[in-house]
């Protein structure tokens, strides 16, 4: 029981419950105050009312803000106003929501303010901006820009600050900047603000021109790491932002990681080392930065060895691991990190954590795994509407479960289109273009709007399944009544659909209507397909071109060989084969693998490296 009966105070005074707010952690802790409060008559206390939504408002406990807001609504909300009001409270309430997992309630309590003829001040349209910052909501925001206007609140250099954040968070840079150059005297925030903003839409040479009309005075850390930022992040920019970092009049974290993370995105590893053996402290940031980094040129061991010398770990540092492990096939070793986490009490796997772990475990095709990290999710109750849920479909059908991928899928009750287009995927992998397209047709009933993506899923499944009409009738719905506009991978399945069907005229027809250039893979496709259907009059100039254009793919000059040598042209196949070992292409070749007992076996061409060969050969003989 949280509440205990202090000797010294009466049961009735309101001493122990505020002694008490603080310690709330759970529904039940939350209940036991509210119980008290009306058994002691203290509820209608608004004082004691006061000082504890106050109190628990702010809280980073859920039962303890929901309870704060309970009380406020009924004993403070709707109550007779004294005229001029401080809004103090209704503000710490807004900011609640402003802050929180529901900044939309913020609109609609400040809206209950009005009609209330609540007191309204530059704190609670600081906050409501806030709100329609974190939602980009134009419409209400402008609405709430033309009350401050209206009001003769809106001159106040802080709230025109909050309407540049707003303007900028919603794209609108010009406005932004129409309104910055209006302001009679510009602080540091609103520079940086506009800077900021400048950065992140990618226009750094406005950024960079703002930057160098600021006065010195209003220069701080946040105006340089913000505009060094820019060009580390820009394409030819790296150069730039060292100069910018060498002028810096002072550093910290930020600058020092900012470049890092500059040298990372260039690949430069040996400038990354450099710095981070510079600077003068360190931050988990600094050590995921260089983990992330030789992860992503390959070095994984030497991502490892930094991994092992951190002296504290977090979920970002561990995120950054498994990822680097996941990116160089070493999944086993992502995964065993993610049960180190788990082991953990102070290190709770975040969403991240999860969709690296299920990628891994996709890639393995280890289907037990997959279905123990789906039962941990069923035992926290975790939500599968957001993109756990997108992979868990995606995990359950890349290993062959597809009956459990639709449970998922089936189970998610907030579907978004991502979990549509996984399910639709998984349908394409297993071959079964029906579903496919029926699905599709599902998403036309209930009129949830299909992307580029969906199509490419429906075409590829309708391909898989020699479903030629159902994939003329997709591609048609996409451009004529979704009005998405074919990319060259949409093309790329149609050709595919004629050419595994054997359609192969119709597919040499289509490529030369394709208003796009065909590439390498649609050619390549093709010419399978002549292969396929001994159409070696279409065949072979075709073949013969890809050489040409692409002389660096290997699987041109195989297909091309395999022609010659169906039409029995030895001295032909000799000369290709000849031209292969001559620019130094090699074939990657064909892997299966399967899972047998939680362990996958894999098998490329002609191995015969596994210890049970003699039995796996003798069993395929007797098959």
């Amino acid at each position: 029981m949280l509440l205990c009966l202090n000797s010294s105070q009466p049961w009735n005074s309101a001493l122990p419950t505020l002694i008490l707010l603080p310690k709330c952690k759970t529904v039940n802790d939350v209940k036991q105050i509210h119980a008290r409060l009306i058994t002691t008559g203290l509820i209608e206390n608004t004082s004691l009312t006061t000082k504890i939504i106050l109190n628990f408002i702010s809280s980073p406990q859920a039962p303890a803000v929901e309870f704060a807001r309970y009380v406020f609504f009924t004993h403070h909300a709707f109550r007779i106003l004294r005229e001029h009001e401080d809004p103090f409270l209704w503000n710490a309430v807004i900011k609640s929501y402003s802050h929180g997992f529901e900044p939309r309630q913020a609109l609609v309590l400040f809206s209950l303010m009005l009609e209330n003829g609540v007191c309204v001040d530059k704190f609670t349209f600081s906050l409501v901006l806030k709100a329609c910052s974190r939602l980009s909501l134009l419409k209400e925001g402008m609405q709430v820009h033309g009350l401050l206007k209206k009001m003769g609140i809106g001159l106040s250099l802080y709230l025109q600050n909050c309407v540049i954040g707003w303007y900028l968070r919603c794209g609108f840079v010009g406005y932004a900047r129409q309104l910055f150059d209006r302001l009679p005297k510009p602080d540091s925030v609103s520079y940086n603000s506009m800077i900021d903003g400048y950065v992140k839409c990618g226009m750094i040479q406005s950024a960079r021109d703002l930057f160098d009309c600021m006065p010195v005075e209003e220069k701080n850390l946040i105006s340089w790491n913000s505009i060094t930022s820019g060009y580390a992040q820009s394409k030819d920019g790296l150069d730039i932002a060292w100069d910018l970092f060498e002028k810096m009049p002072a550093r910290d974290l930020v600058s020092w990681n900012t470049m890092i993370d500059g040298c990372v995105k260039h690949g430069k590893m040996e400038d990354a080392y450099r710095l981070f053996n510079r600077m003068p402290k360190r931050d988990v940031i600094s050590w995921a930065n260089m983990i992330d980094g030789y992860a992503k040129v390959g070095n994984v061991d030497v991502a490892r060895s930094l991994f092992d010398r951190m002296p504290e770990r977090d979920v970002v540092a561990c995120n950054a691991m498994m990822a680097g492990y996941v990116q160089n096939g070493y999944c086993l070793e992502a995964i065993k990190i993610f049960h180190d986490m788990k082991s953990r009490s102070a290190m709770l796997p975040d969403d991240a954590s999860l969709l690296i772990v299920i990628s891994a475990i996709a890639q393995l095709g280890h289907t037990e795994r997959g279905v123990s990290i789906h039962r941990h999710l069923e035992a926290t109750g975790f939500s599968l509407n957001g993109k756990v849920g997108v992979a868990l479909i995606d995990m359950y059908s890349k290993c062959g479960c597809i009956g459990s991928a639709i449970s998922v899928f089936e189970d998610v009750e907030e579907k978004r289109i991502d979990h549509w287009n996984a399910m639709i995927g998984g349908f394409a992998i297993h071959g079964l273009g029906e579903l496919a397209f029926d699905l599709l047709m599902e998403m036309e009933k209930l009129c949830v709007q299909p992307d580029d993506i969906t199509f490419i899923g429906v075409l590829n499944a309708c391909g898989h399944a020699g479903l030629v009409k159902e994939g003329l009738m997709c591609f048609e719905l996409m451009r004529r009544f979704h009005k998405v506009k074919p990319k060259l991978q949409h093309y790329g399945c149609m050709v595919d659909i004629f050419c595994r069907a054997g359609r192969i005229e119709e597919a040499r027809t289509f490529i030369e209507e394709m208003p796009i250039e065909p590439n390498d893979v649609i050619w390549r496709t093709f010419l399978s397909a002549c292969k396929n259907e001994e159409n070696w009059d279409i065949g072979e100039p075709i073949a013969s071109h890809l050489i040409r254009l692409d002389s660096c793919n290997p699987s041109s000059y195989v297909l091309l060989s395999n022609m010659y040598a169906g039409r029995g042209m030895w001295k032909d196949v000799s000369r290709v084969r000849m031209m292969l070992k001559e620019r130094n292409l090699k074939k990657i070749p064909g892997c299966s693998s399967i899972e047998l007992d939680g362990t996958v076996h894999e098998f490329f061409v002609q191995d015969k490296s596994h210890p049970r060969v003699t039995e796996i050969y003798s069993m395929l003989n007797s098959l």
